[in-house]
């Protein structure tokens, strides 16, 4: 059985918390789990104790027997020490789509124009007119 250690999530509408479970990676996501490891409350300030609640011990037993932990899982165990961090490619998220790109030529373009107006020296012509 491929067990995974993940997040369940419960509460109303906009207003979540998860249940860290051990459960088959085969059940679905609020579905039938193994055990309930701990808790995780994402609304409350990110220096709160009552934020991330885990039973480390049974955490440790579930990862000695083959169990994966899911991606914000793992980070949270990084945060507690439990694990080593992992390096983390994040090659596509964080590079801009198409159309931000195009906007962000034309904006260097028309500063670059500018930029040029502003420093050509000024050639027009002197009217010397004598009366």
């Amino acid at each position: 059985m491929a067990m995974k250690i993940r997040l369940a999530r419960g509460g109303s509408k906009k207003r979540p918390h998860y249940s860290i479970v051990a459960a088959d990676s085969r059940m679905p996501r609020d579905g039938r789990f193994i055990e309930k490891l701990g808790t995780y409350n994402p609304l409350l300030p990110k220096d709160s104790e009552e934020r991330v609640k885990m039973n480390m011990e049974r955490i440790q037993y579930w990862l000695d027997q083959g169990a994966q932990p899911s991606d914000r899982i793992s980070r949270f165990l990084e945060a507690a020490g439990t694990v080593e961090k992992k390096d983390r490619a994040n090659l596509k998220k964080g590079e801009p789509g198409k159309k931000a790109k195009e906007r962000a030529e034309e904006k260097a373009e028309k500063a670059a124009a500018a930029l040029e107006a502003a420093n050509a020296p000024a050639a027009e012509p002197e009217a010397a007119t004598e009366e």
